[in-house]
C-alpha cells in the first residue's frame, strides 16, 4: 500500500478522527484527497489506489456523503449526445464518399 503524508495545521488536526493506531480514518482520507479529485489533479482511481481500496468502493464511499461521481448537468449529458450524432453523421458521409 503507498503511504500518503500530509502536514496540517494543530488546529486542523484536533478535527480529525483517527483509528486506534493514531492514523486517519478512511472517511478522513477520502475527504482530504476529495480537492485534488474536484481539481483534476487526480482521478477517481488514483485516489482509491492511495487509500487502498477499488474505485467502486472509493466512489460509494462519495456518494454516501451526497458527493456525485457524475457531474455533468442533464444540458451537457444532451450535449454530448448531439456532438455524438454529429460526430457519428460526418463519419458515415466519409466513408459513402470513398466508396
Amino acid at each position: 500500500m503507498t503511504k500518503l503524508t500530509a502536514k496540517i495545521s494543530p488546529d486542523l488536526a484536533r478535527y480529525l478522527k483517527t483509528d486506534n493506531d493514531g492514523s486517519l480514518n478512511l472517511i478522513e482520507r477520502a475527504m482530504l484527497l476529495y480537492p485534488a479529485i474536484a481539481d483534476l489533479t487526480i482521478s477517481h482511481g488514483r485516489a482509491a489506489e492511495l487509500l487502498g481500496i477499488p474505485k467502486l468502493d472509493l466512489i460509494e464511499l462519495y456518494s454516501k456523503m451526497g458527493i456525485p461521481y457524475i457531474t455533468q448537468t442533464w444540458e451537457e449529458v444532451e450535449q454530448d449526445a448531439r456532438n455524438i450524432e454529429i460526430a457519428m453523421r460526418r463519419s458515415a458521409e466519409r466513408k459513402t464518399k470513398r466508396a
